[in-house]
């Protein structure tokens, strides 16, 4: 069993309704795209393109779908429409297994060494202190020892913030004065974590893509600085991203990526947007594997992503 316990009914219950105005959006054009249809042919495939990239599927990763499919129905010769959704859940399935992106169910924290570092970037506004927060508590209740990092230190609100939620939480924060090093904070929270035998180190990060040579120099620096400390920190660098902003998230995490080597995605309020195409889009073009997704205000609704149950989810009933 993993870190955060099996994939219960009611996790499987907020997927389901996380994922819901995404699934009644896409599946409601595909319906369309295939009416009166019996077989997939050039229309039908040219309507699904159509389906896919309005579904912030993005460009490239639709085209790659498609290509699939068109091969599937070369080999097979007779392809019926009412087998399309089946043929798309195996792509969409295949694709995100290609792209590292595993099933998270049984991730635990490395038995070799600790506390786990994990750095997190992202732009403000798009849940990222929220995310660190649900984080920290689930963590928390799998019996962890946990210490927040307020590494942001150019925004007081984004101190304040995390406080706020070190305090819910019941986990204490490491910060400094408003305008500080934030890789002297880094520095600090590692320090304070070995000595108190933390086990997950959570470090939150400013997130000023209008400067990047700035964002670069300061996230080599948190970085150079947390190895002094543990050489082999920081395990995981997280970008969160909102996916209710679709393609503006693609844009985001294009912008990172190249700034800073990114390890896992982080995908909040799907909830709320019928855009959650854009997880399969990114995971595809950026080669890094989503690792959460956030499905609702409830600590409980960042979950740790299960690629199959959230393809299960996405097709269910269809």
């Amino acid at each position: 069993m993993g870190l955060f316990g099996l994939f219960s009914s009611k996790k499987k219950e907020t997927l389901d309704k996380g994922l819901e105005k995404t699934k009644t959006s896409v599946f409601d054009k595909i319906a369309r795209a295939v009416a009166g249809k019996s077989k997939v042919d050039d229309d039908v495939l040219d309507n699904l393109e159509e389906v896919l990239i309005t579904s912030d599927v993005g460009v490239d990763t639709t085209l790659k779908i498609i290509q699939r499919i068109e091969e599937r129905v070369a080999r097979d010769k007779y392809v019926s429409t009412s087998e399309l959704n089946s043929i798309l859940r195996d792509e969409i399935s295949s694709l995100l297994a290609e792209n590292h992106t595993e099933d998270n169910i049984n991730w635990d924290l490395p038995s070799d060494h600790s506390p786990y570092v994990i750095l997190v970037v992202g732009v403000n506004g798009v849940g990222k202190t929220t995310t660190i927060g649900k984080l920290a508590y689930q963590f928390k209740q799998a019996g962890k020892k946990v210490y927040l990092g307020a590494a942001d230190t150019f925004r007081a609100a984004a101190v304040e913030q995390i406080c706020i939620w070190g305090e819910r939480v019941g986990v204490p924060v490491i910060k400094q004065q408003m305008g500080s090093d934030p890789a002297s904070v880094a520095f600090d929270t590692l320090q304070s974590a070995k000595a108190n035998g933390a086990d997950v180190v959570i470090i939150d990060t400013a997130g000023r893509l209008h400067n990047k040579v700035g964002l670069m120099n300061e996230l080599k620096k948190i970085k150079e600085v947390m190895k002094k400390v543990l050489p082999e920190a920081p395990d995981e660098v997280m970008l969160v991203l909102d996916g209710s902003t679709g393609q503006n998230a693609f844009e985001q995490a294009k912008q990172f990526s190249a700034v800073t080597q990114i390890t896992s995605l982080a995908i909040t309020k799907l909830d709320g947007t019928a855009k959650g195409g854009v997880v399969i889009g990114i995971s595809d073009q950026l080669k890094v594997p989503v690792k959460y997704i956030g499905l609702g205000e409830g600590m409980e609704d960042l979950q740790l992503f299960d690629r199959r149950q959230f393809v299960d989810s996405l097709f269910q009933g269809i």
